[in-house]
């Protein structure tokens, strides 16, 4: 049983959970609780190794089995630690130290998100569950974002990472990614109305930072800018909210034409 916050593996999950350099540099990241190491577990993520108290309910022992099964390291901690390196207020005794390696992206995109300057990990980490949910190919967030494996972003996504190609590119790289994709920019009450664009064409939906909207550069790269109409008196929607608006009127427009298409 680890019971020192000296030990190497200790002090490896605290630089983890609080430095976006080291996730980067070890490509590794952290993940905390029952639920979430059992969607990594079933997405066959891999896993350096898990920690774990003797406080786990039966569904934890269960999986801390699983993961022994499969070869893959399980040490005890004590409860003073795991609370030492946990995110969260009331830990569940059960956290994983993965290996990053993003999904591959599809070689013809058709639809895309982009994600501009979020740097509320809650908003991303939604943001991303709600990609999963409306089968977008992946998720693009861009310099000045915040860190889509830092611990509140993982969390928010709910397993999300876990299915869906999320990557970091310079807005160089993302003008290249596909000259067939039209790329539709959610803007505050300019452009057009969201609902009279045709995204059965290849669609990459752009959402723009909460404080200071969306950069230069991604404004030069946009095909078309979007609004979505509001009849009340706040100025803007939250982000994750105006993305799950977006997506799924994508979704809304292709089901109806795949209907139309099948009578």
């Amino acid at each position: 049983m680890i019971t020192s916050k000296q030990n190497p593996k200790i002090k490896l999950v605290q630089s983890l959970q609080t430095s976006s350099r080291t996730r980067k540099s070890e490509s590794q990241f952290v993940v905390e609780g029952v639920r979430l190491i059992e969607e990594a577990f079933l997405a066959d993520w891999k896993t350096d190794f898990v920690l774990h108290t003797d406080e786990i309910n039966p569904r934890g022992v269960r999986l801390i089995e699983e993961y022994e099964n499969k070869g893959i390291p399980t040490i005890q901690i004590s409860s003073n630690i795991m609370h030492l390196i946990s995110e969260t207020e009331n830990p569940q005794g059960l956290l994983a130290v993965l290996k990053w390696e993003s999904l591959p992206i599809p070689k013809i995109l058709d639809f895309i998100l982009i994600t501009d300057q979020i740097r509320d990990p809650g908003n991303l980490g939604t943001i991303i569950r709600t990609a999963d949910a409306v089968g977008v190919q992946a998720v693009i967030t861009t310099p000045g974002s915040v860190d889509f494996l830092s611990p509140k972003v993982v969390r928010a996504g709910m397993g999300s990472h876990f299915h869906i190609p999320i990557l970091s590119k310079e807005y160089e790289q993302i003008a290249s990614l596909s000259n067939k994709l039209n790329y539709y920019l959610a803007s505050v009450q300019k452009g057009h109305l969201y609902t009279e664009m045709d995204y059965l064409l290849p669609s990459a939906i752009i959402i723009g930072g909460e404080a200071e909207g969306a950069s230069q550069s991604i404004i030069h790269l946009a095909d078309k800018q979007i609004h979505i109409p509001m009849s009340g008196k706040s100025e803007s929607l939250n982000a994750a909210i105006a993305a799950g608006i977006l997506l799924f009127e994508v979704v809304r427009q292709r089901k109806i034409n795949y209907k139309k298409s099948n009578i």
